[in-house]
């Protein structure tokens, strides 16, 4: 990645901090996440991704039935 200043970095560390506390699976906590979004616990529903700059890092869930 290239960054254009302080501020494109602040955004990047930003959006790695809260993939990796509210997306990423841990494997020291059983394939679970630290923080659970409420709209996104069940497995029923299409399944959606979510991408975090330009899409270098993914999340996929299930929407709401």
């Amino acid at each position: 990645m290239i960054f254009f200043g302080e501020e494109s970095l602040r955004t990047a560390v930003r959006n790695v901090v809260a993939h990796y506390h509210s997306e990423r699976n841990h494997q020291g906590l059983a394939n679970q996440r630290i923080s659970l979004e409420l709209g996104h616990l069940g497995n029923a529903g299409e399944v959606q991704r979510r991408g975090r700059l330009g899409c270098m890092l993914s999340y996929y869930y299930h929407s709401a039935a």
